[in-house]
């Protein structure tokens, strides 16, 4: 599964575009279809998910710009720089995160997780918080 590895297989930019999930509707995925999430204690483009809280909730990561799959908005996609300095990928300015329970494409098993000091929440194709459990 994709948390494990946290960067894109090819080693090059990372896709993320838009997929439906049971109760939730339209969500971000990456290019294999993982679930990505936000962490609400994240501000700005800075992430502050590290050392334990980065072994679960890994950062999506990508080699060069990432790129807008199916439904995404190109605009919205950006980058940050980790302060390990790999390049995590951001969606409408939210730096963008694997759940390690997710074990297939389509689970959203982190959708509503309170961890870490904060609550990680699946993201919209408006690049929106989705708080729906």
């Amino acid at each position: 599964p994709r948390p494990s590895t946290a960067a894109s297989p090819r080693g090059g930019p990372e896709t993320i575009m838009v997929a439906t999930a049971a109760k939730l509707g339209a969500v971000l995925v990456d290019g294999e279809g993982t679930t990505v999430y936000l962490f609400v204690r994240d501000t700005g483009t800075a992430s502050t998910c590290y050392t334990s809280c980065a072994s679960i909730w890994p950062p999506v990561l990508t080699t060069g710009a990432p790129i807008a799959g199916t439904g995404a908005t190109a605009s919205l996609l950006g980058t940050t720089t980790r302060t390990d300095g790999k390049v995590e990928v951001t969606y409408a300015g939210h730096p963008l995160y694997y759940f390690i329970q997710d074990k297939k494409a389509g689970d959203t098993t982190g959708q509503g997780v309170n961890g870490f000091g904060a609550v990680w929440w699946v993201l919209s194709p408006a690049g929106a918080a989705i708080t729906t459990k």
